[in-house]
């Protein structure tokens, strides 16, 4: 028989004739434990004192509905032991379809209410490489459910380029950066109209307009004004504005003048901020995400991975998003340019990054999820992979960086058989359901 310990560990009662069979019958029985398989080792003459089994076997895991698999050795001439354990995420033995159950079953419970908690969010960059596309497939029921196969094109466009006094570390526009880029101010009317024609033609559906700065002058919020209604006017265009830390007034400008919603990165978790910038806080930029969720607004707030975070601030920013109900997450991979403080640092790797798209959509599994800047870099020959998670990318160039050629993507999602559009579109048919 089987008895749970006190300490946790596993129990077993053997006496000299306990077999396969023997254990096939007592452990389904105990707390839905079952065993996988089992075998006798030692020569066939040996008396069973003399040899071991080694069984393995399966029970319910407290959260999310995922399962823990040991490993036991059993030498059967003591009457009582503690085997050791050794947990083992799915050993190469056990069949590859048990690996899908296991996360197709997280995301199902995600899709009828379940909310992911921090142990089980951890638990996917725990994945083995071995199940990353059970992982992905069960990833992409979630997207499948809320966005069907569609894909959101965003266009970012720069409209005032370096001259940035924060010290952010990661990036070539503040002021400790040495970057070799493009300096200017706010660009001119015509040209900032010249840039949403493009985004019209290249099937953006979202025209992302970014300055660099702590936060908008009156001037700068002026311009914006201004042009917004034109650029909604003449292409119909959904317009996200990036202009750095906001007062709840700025935000109600924003809203009253067109903008459909502000990003603001949170970047990383409140642990790891000041690692990467010492002139503003963590907390400031949660104010700016609360004045422009007051103000009526859509919320774009996402982060950069690659930094030196741990796989623990990952999370706690993912949570963050959660916590402040954000409609549009941009995964960002750190593109550590030269002349920033954070030059030379290449800490990520295509696996990596899509368990993070994956634990990010498993914790926001209705939000939009671009996968942002350092995509081709990052994921490389694995960014279609990434698209079944995400639902979103930039067409063209980044900020200071280029980007794929937006041939390349139309093509890509081509063959992936997605469609662009800019409009959100669940499918009719209703999402599978676990047996």
């Amino acid at each position: 028989m089987i008895e749970r310990a006190r300490c946790g560990k596993l129990r077993l009662r053997l006496n000299r004739s306990c077999v396969k069979s023997r254990l096939e019958k007592s452990l389904p029985i105990d707390r839905g434990r079952r065993v996988i398989g089992a075998e006798r080792s030692g020569q066939e003459q040996f008396p069973w004192n003399k040899a071991s089994i080694t069984a393995q076997f399966a029970e319910p895991f407290p959260c999310g509905g995922l399962q823990r698999y040991y490993v036991i050795q059993i030498s059967p001439n003591h009457r009582q032991i503690e085997p050791i354990m050794c947990p083992v995420a799915y050993p190469p033995e056990i069949d590859s379809a048990a690996s899908s159950l296991k996360w197709r079953d997280l995301a199902n419970r995600v899709l009828h209410g379940h909310r992911l908690n921090r142990q089980e969010a951890r638990g996917v960059f725990g994945c083995p490489d071995i199940e990353l596309l059970d992982l992905i497939a069960a990833c992409y029921r979630i997207r499948h459910r809320y966005w069907g196969n569609t894909v959101q094109l965003y266009f970012l466009m720069n409209a005032k380029s370096g001259i940035c006094p924060e010290d952010c570390g990661y990036c070539s526009q503040s002021k400790v950066s040495k970057a070799d880029i493009p300096v200017y101010n706010l660009i001119s009317e015509s040209k900032l109209l010249d840039a949403a024609k493009v985004c019209a033609e290249r099937g953006a559906s979202t025209y992302c307009l970014v300055i660099s700065a702590r936060g908008p002058t009156e001037r700068e919020l002026e311009a914006v004004e201004q042009i917004v209604p034109k650029i909604k006017a003449q292409y119909g265009l959904n317009v996200c504005a990036c202009l750095g830390l906001l007062t709840a007034e700025q935000a109600r400008r924003l809203k009253a003048c067109g903008v459909d919603k502000v990003n603001h990165n949170l970047n990383t978790s409140e642990r790891f901020y000041t690692e990467i910038c010492s002139t503003h806080s963590f907390q400031d930029r949660l104010e700016t995400l609360k004045a422009v969720r007051t103000a009526g607004l859509e919320i774009c707030s996402g982060g950069i991975l690659g930094m030196g975070e741990s796989d623990a601030d990952v999370v706690e920013m993912v949570f963050s998003l959660r916590d402040m109900n954000v409609e549009s997450i941009p995964l960002n991979f750190l593109n550590s340019i030269d002349g920033t403080p954070l030059a030379g640092s290449n800490r990520l790797n295509p696996r990596y990054c899509l368990k993070a798209l994956c634990m990010t959509r498993l914790v926001n599994p209705e939000s939009e999820i671009r996968i942002a800047g350092g995509r081709e870099m990052h994921l490389g020959s694995l960014q279609a992979l990434g698209l079944y998670v995400a639902n979103s990318i930039f067409v063209g160039d980044y900020l200071t960086t280029k980007g794929q050629a937006p041939e390349a993507d139309y093509r890509m999602i081509e063959d992936m058989g997605f469609e662009v559009t800019g409009d959100r579109q669940a499918p009719s048919a209703p999402a599978d359901r676990c047996a």
